[in-house]
């Protein structure tokens, strides 16, 4: 990632600054079992100081295809791969009043276990939950992560 703040005249005439966060692409997973649990990971967040509990996600390269960034993390962080990764959304804005970066959602079915891979900067916990069970966590303010709220009700209404 980079910060730059750039030089700007404001919509009334003044000049200001405008920071700018640039980050790789990113995908986000919410993989689903056969029994309809979805697979969530539990980390701490320096930023916030809180820990969180998440669907599957990182980042990547622009020159990576969001696919394969999903399929990577997956790998990584829960030891999965999927037989099927269907694209719930692209494009996402995550924060556009201060990032560039832009997420894509892919709902992951068929899944087998495989060895994790996490990145070694990363203590995860890994937890499976019925799919009601994390959308209930939501509105429960269990789950507060933007790209999480946002993949778990997608996939709530694609399996619906």
């Amino acid at each position: 990632m980079s910060v730059r703040e750039d030089q700007v005249i404001r919509p009334d005439g003044t000049l200001g600054i405008y920071g700018v966060v640039s980050t790789r692409v990113a995908a986000g997973v919410v993989a689903v079992t056969e029994a309809n649990e979805v697979v969530l990971i539990g980390q701490y967040r320096y930023p916030t100081e809180q820990y969180s509990w998440e669907i599957i996600a990182g980042g990547g390269p622009a020159e990576d295809a969001p696919e394969l960034i999903a399929a990577r993390e997956l790998r990584e962080e829960a030891g999965m791969t999927a037989a099927s990764l269907e694209l719930l959304a692209g494009g996402i804005q995550l924060s556009n009043c201060i990032s560039s970066e832009i997420a894509h959602l892919y709902l992951a079915t068929g899944l087998a276990e495989t060895t994790p891979d996490p990145d070694p900067a990363e203590v995860l916990e890994v937890r499976r939950a019925p799919l009601a069970e994390a959308v209930a966590m939501v509105a429960a303010g269990e789950i507060t992560d933007a790209l999480s709220i946002m993949g778990l009700f997608l996939a709530r209404d694609r399996l619906a």
